[in-house]
């Protein structure tokens, strides 16, 4: 039996942590979607073209160093294009529909991907906190940037997704928000699973 949780949010907000934390709790599958775009965007800066890169993404393309800030401009940017985002719908599916359960975590999962998600989340913060924690996994992984770079790249991304024509990033109605601004990891997490569980209680 198969039951779907999509997890939302901008960029740092928490919901990768909190979606893998969501899925190992549960046994469920998971699958962060903006590794999808990352991943075309990094074959578009290689001088693919997005839709047909889209088009022929496979698991291989999924790995290598997707967290780089040009890879993160050039995934918002293919992300605006609704025949990217047409390309790669059906894989999105598929996954969710898995037996077993499944966690998806993007930007447009509960209001386009997988409308009829049996649990819906949309875990945010304030852009500030985001480009705090942006920053230093960045200064961490090597990357020379500035906070003050890595908030205007947030705020950047977060107009760019909110305003675009296509699957605009917004909780949808019946998702229960979680601002991880002033909670630990594990309160986010526990928060999260809380809210899967009450689900799964209801469709028992």
């Amino acid at each position: 039996m198969s039951f779907t949780v999509a997890i939302d949010g901008p960029a740092a907000a928490g919901k990768g942590t909190v979606s893998r934390a969501v899925a190992a709790h549960f046994g469920f599958a998971h699958l962060d979607t903006g590794l999808l775009y990352r991943a075309v965007g990094a074959k578009v800066l290689e001088g693919a073209d997005a839709v047909e890169a889209a088009r022929t993404l496979v698991a291989d393309d999924l790995t290598g160093d997707l967290r780089a800030p040009g890879v993160a401009q050039a995934a918002s940017r293919v992300a605006a294009e609704p025949q990217v985002r047409a390309a790669l719908v059906d894989f999105q599916r598929a996954f969710a529909a898995r037996a077993g359960g499944a966690v998806l975590d993007g930007r447009d999962i509960g209001t386009v991907i997988c409308p009829e998600a049996q649990a819906k989340l949309f875990v945010t913060a304030s852009a500030e906190v985001r480009a705090g924690r942006r920053w230093r996994e960045l200064c961490e992984a090597g990357h020379d940037v500035t906070f003050d770079a890595v908030l205007a790249d947030v705020r950047e991304r977060d107009a760019r997704d909110s305003e675009r024509a296509t699957a605009p990033l917004r909780p949808a109605e019946d998702a229960v928000v979680i601002d991880t601004s002033e909670m630990s990891i594990d309160e986010a997490v526990a928060a999260a699973i809380a809210v899967v569980e009450e689900k799964r209680g209801e469709r028992a």
